[in-house]
């Protein structure tokens, strides 16, 4: 089987088990970043060749100074697959295939997994629950909308990825007054009825236009209430075999396939109301999760999903079946905060079950592992107090949301 060349996108400092898989399998990488993320700890031994973005901005002068940049490199370099690492790159890598005529998702399904907008559209025309909303274009529209829903509401960006730059509004007037404040970036947001619930993430793999794998999890602390709050993150798998685990993977192979999802990870977001009780979809995205969800999922599955999915894109690539691993289920939890001490003494945590520990200035994380959820539900309560008491600290955010 030949080896192919497959330039990897990230403007984050993520992936490196991608990268470290796609190049164990005999293949070529290059890794194409921001310019400031050089000297980060990048799997060199993995990476045959880094390209450098000076803006990682997906505004239209940065976007085409890549497409040149990228037009000479291809001069003397083939390039077999494009994999964007990121939320932020998914439209990168949807260009950069679009251009050079490279297999794999093109623009108009890539806005599926990053235009906020676009999916709430998508997924209601094919019939699936999502939280009222509207585009912020047309003003009788958005008063229609006001008039006709109850607040809260949300604005939320739509090419930002998790809580970024989300602002809840509680009237008429005030709804108005943040939507004046965006000036000629408005039409960039969108606005949605808040909708209290118990919110889901679903971590997936596609494969030929089928979901091969999967693991619900619960936050038991959002990621906007945490980036709004000042919280500390936690979230938890579900068990296997119950109804709204079921309800979940269902909802997710129909959001998916809506989409148009034929091969990637996945990561996607869902709430069960406390209105109706019934589950709406937040928002998907065609990559890993971030926050460490990876590890989480992997604790809880023994698999890794960056490796995987650098295995299936590989299959993908060489015309050969790909057949994920069989699952190893167990109960896990996440948890993660801020801290005031630069690097926090996480051996005062002791317990059996810690499966894995967060490095990283400034923060605190755990990752523990159990056949008992109810001793995974126990310990995410005893370490959340424990945190709040002797490490957590809390971020302002910013005024107004980035646009």
């Amino acid at each position: 089987m030949p080896a192919l060349t497959f330039l990897c996108v990230a403007t984050y400092f993520k992936g490196e088990e991608f990268m470290r898989a796609c190049k164990e399998l005999g293949n070529t990488v290059y890794l194409l970043t921001d310019q400031k993320l050089a000297e980060k700890a990048w799997p060199r031994e993995a990476i045959d060749e880094f390209f450098f973005l000076n803006s990682p901005s997906n505004d239209t002068e940065s976007l085409n100074e890549m497409i040149l940049g990228l037009a000479h490199v291809m001069r003397t370099r083939k390039i077999d697959r494009v994999v964007a690492l990121d939320d932020f790159d998914v439209e990168k890598g949807a260009l950069i295939r679009e251009t050079f005529r490279i297999p794999g998702m093109g623009q108009t399904t890539a806005r599926f997994f990053r235009d906020k907008l676009a999916m709430r559209m998508r997924a209601a025309s094919d019939g699936i629950r999502v939280p009222a909303f509207s585009s912020l274009v047309n003003d009788e529209a958005i008063t229609e909308f006001l008039r006709s829903t109850e607040a809260p509401w949300l604005l939320k960006p739509r090419s930002e990825a998790s809580a970024t730059g989300i602002r809840k509004v509680q009237s008429l007037e005030e709804a108005w007054n943040v939507i004046h404040s965006l000036g000629d970036h408005r039409h960039e947001f969108l606005i949605e009825q808040f909708k209290p619930g118990r919110v889901y993430h679903v971590d997936s793999l596609s494969y030929d236009g089928n979901v091969v794998f999967t693991r619900a999890s619960q936050y038991l602390a959002t990621p906007m209430e945490v980036a709004h709050g000042g919280g500390v993150f936690r979230t938890v798998n579900l068990p296997l075999d119950t109804e709204e685990t079921e309800a979940l993977k269902q909802l997710n192979t129909n959001v998916l396939k809506a989409f148009g999802m034929r091969h990637s990870a996945s990561h996607s977001e869902y709430i069960r109301s406390e209105h109706d009780g019934e589950l709406y979809f937040l928002e998907t995205a065609s990559r890993v999760g971030g926050a460490h969800i990876a590890e989480l999922v992997e604790a809880a599955s023994g698999i890794n999903l960056w490796r995987e999915w650098a295995i299936l894109e590989n299959a993908v690539a060489s015309n050969q079946p790909y057949k994920v691993p069989a699952d190893e289920p167990h109960y896990a939890g996440l948890i993660i905060s801020l801290a005031r001490q630069q690097w926090p003494d996480v051996s005062v945590f002791t317990e059996p079950e810690i499966w894995w520990r967060l490095n990283r200035d400034y923060h605190v994380g755990l990752i523990v592992r159990s056949d008992n959820q109810a001793r995974i539900m126990e310990l995410m309560d005893t370490y959340m107090h424990r945190i709040y008491t002797e490490f957590h600290a809390s971020a302002p955010l910013p005024d107004k949301p980035t646009s």
